[in-house]
């Protein structure tokens, strides 16, 4: 008999790996009658990742739509699966134990039954606790392994990687190839060495479609006893997402492998429903080139799931650049000069800090490296000038131990800078939390929810949750949807070159800004919305109230050195500044945080603080004043 080859749909990698969003919960739950008649999936990834945040950041309570979403699949007897960051738990920062541990036991009683664990630094001792943590909540613990492509990254070493996993518990392993750049006859080594020693540990793997391997990957992880494959669906396979669920099945079928048949009415549904909900809203937040393939990912290796978000993160850092490259009277850039830039400069930085696997927090840290020298360089200012607290962590042994050697010149920069280097057990530097959140929460009268889901949630997502729970983040993004599907019509008014549904004047933008009320978990909040090349969306002064104007007597301006949310502090629990306090020069005031990093920006002269001149989560623009100090 013809050995059985099982499938598995990645749908909220499909979403972030197009995109920033996933759909809220009433369209998670609309859709999921119609996958489970779909008749072909053993399993379902359901949550996990940055899954939570967004659902945090359109102001909808993850923890709701975790226990609806998996719901009807267990009732239908597929696994649900869901993706976690080891040390960095659901953030892009390390996580305590306790709250690790907590998140759990709040998955498994929401109804998530297996967790892919894995390390961006396949360090596996911020995967093996994941490993007690999922036995002791009664979840199957995946252990995965974070796949690229360097001269560390052999086959050999992958193998042993693994089977140190499942010598430490590991009920399963998922090769993740989240840049889709394993060769397809390593990756069919590296399935063939696990299965020779653990012939019963089921291997599932996983992969981006984007530089174009991953159907030829497919093949040679089942030729060589892959269990599992993850498969995508239009109109959100290929691209920066996943090979389509019906070349695979095809592909397999043709091989002589034993797969499940595909209900084709219930995948018209499904495929009907995805588009529906990217008209909805969802689209306005997928760049038309996530669609595409690309070899020139092969480079410098970023994974589909990041290079979803990096093109909305490159139009507004573009914008940023130009204005700069204006004032000097340069030619703009465009999208593709900034994209190449970029791919060079990672290819240049990448061996430089140790080639830490190109996944998440770390694939954003080394992007985000070599996109700020880009920009500092562009500006006349040095390579390396500006490097975000969280990337230090990880060139510094704080997050685990990287694969290959740093840099001479990163080294000189450390002990310039007078940094130390790390060599224990990453968890240690994160000490338990939960009672802290615990006592925060009752101060601020604040349930901790069933299973202690609210809890952790504050716990795992500090400034998140918080501005979900002050409607903050519900407004923004309301009033950012209206702001982009503005400008999307604009684009088809008549005299922009396309016509608004073919009917001349169908539809006219307002001149000046509009109010619009926005409700709120029955709160009503006005937000004011602006159209045209300068829109913006700013909360009214229910809100949030804008700072007093700066002036030059208030002291020396310290400019915001580039785009994103303004904070003072990166944790509730650290205790921010204030106006009339005296900082050092050089010391941290403040955060700038962009692209999923925390940059800090340091006081430029000795003296008291006089002004602060934006509100916690503020969104800032290059060069604007945040602070004065005298």
């Amino acid at each position: 008999m013809s050995r059985e080859i099982k499938l598995s749909l990645v749908f909220r990698d499909m979403w972030q790996s197009a995109g920033k969003y996933v759909p809220r919960v009433d369209q998670l739950v609309r859709i999921a009658p119609a996958i489970i008649e779909m008749g072909c999936f053993a399993r379902v990834e359901t949550n996990g990742g940055g899954f939570e945040q967004v659902n945090l950041l359109f102001g909808e309570n993850p923890n709701k739509a975790v226990r609806e979403w998996t719901k009807p699949f267990r009732e239908a007897g597929i696994q649900t699966h869901m993706l976690d960051r080891g040390l960095n738990g659901l953030r892009m920062s390390p996580v305590p134990a306790d709250v690790r541990q907590l998140f759990y036991h709040v998955k498994k009683a929401q109804g998530t039954d297996i967790t892919r664990t894995f390390c961006g630094l396949n360090d596996v001792r911020n995967i093996i606790p994941s490993v007690k943590y999922a036995h002791d909540a009664g979840m199957i613990s995946q252990c995965a392994l974070s796949i690229t492509h360097s001269p560390v990254h052999t086959a050999e070493y992958y193998t042993a990687m693994a089977l140190e996993l499942i010598a430490n518990g590991a009920d399963e392993i998922c090769i993740k190839d989240m840049a889709g750049i394993g060769r397809p006859r390593t990756l069919g080594r590296i399935v063939a060495g696990i299965k020779k020693a653990h012939p019963e540990i089921p291997v599932q793997y996983h992969s981006h479609a984007g530089p174009g391997f991953s159907v030829a990957s497919i093949l040679e992880v089942c030729d060589a006893g892959c269990d599992y494959i993850d498969v995508g669906m239009e109109p959100l396979s290929w691209g920066t997402g996943h090979a389509d669920l019906l070349t695979v099945h095809a592909m397999l079928k043709d091989a002589g492998y034993k797969v499940p048949e595909i209900n084709m009415s219930a995948y018209m549904k499904v495929r009907s429903m995805i588009q529906e909900f990217s008209d909805d809203f969802l689209g306005l937040y997928i760049s038309p080139k996530n669609r595409l393939m690309n070899s020139l990912l092969i480079g410098p290796g970023l994974p589909g799931g990041m290079m979803g978000s990096l093109m909305t993160d490159l139009e507004s850092n573009l914008v940023t650049i130009n204005k700069g490259r204006l004032k000097k009277n340069e030619l703009p850039l465009s999208q593709d000069d900034l994209l190449i830039r970029l791919f060079d400069e990672v290819a240049y930085v990448w061996p430089r800090v140790g080639y830490p696997p190109l996944v998440t927090p770390f694939s954003q840290y080394v992007k985000n490296l070599a996109l700020m020298n880009v920009m500092q360089m562009l500006k006349g200012k040095e390579r390396w000038s500006m490097i975000a607290d969280d990337i230090w962590d990880m060139i510094l042994g704080k997050a685990g131990h990287l694969p290959g050697p740093l840099a001479p010149e990163i080294i000189a920069i450390a002990k310039t800078e007078g940094r130390e280097f790390f060599d224990g057990d990453p968890q240690d530097n994160y000490p338990d939390a939960l009672d802290k959140y615990r006592k925060m929460m009752n101060e601020k009268h604040w349930e901790v929810g069933e299973d202690d889901e609210e809890l952790f949630e504050y716990a795992m997502h500090p400034a998140q949750y918080e501005a979900y729970r002050s409607g903050k983040a519900k407004v923004e993004f309301l009033a950012d949807v209206a702001k982009r599907k503005s400008e999307k019509e604009k684009k088809h008014l008549p005299g922009s070159g396309k016509e608004a549904n073919g009917t001349a004047g169908a539809f006219t933008l307002p001149a000046t800004p509009q109010l619009l009320n926005v409700d709120v978990n029955g709160q009503t909040y006005r937000v004011t919305v602006a159209f045209g090349d300068s829109a913006a969306a700013v909360p009214s002064p229910s809100v949030q109230v804008a700072a007093a104007p700066v002036t030059a007597s208030d002291g020396q301006e310290l400019l915001s050195p580039l785009e994103g949310k303004f904070f003072l502090v990166k944790s509730s629990s650290d205790t921010p500044l204030q106006i009339g306090d005296a900082v050092k020069k050089g010391h941290t005031v403040c955060y700038i945080e962009a692209m999923k990093t925390y940059n800090a920006v340091s006081a430029e002269c000795d003296g008291i603080i006089t002004s602060i001149c934006f509100n916690p989560g503020d969104a800032v623009s290059e060069d604007d004043v945040l602070m004065t100090i005298k």
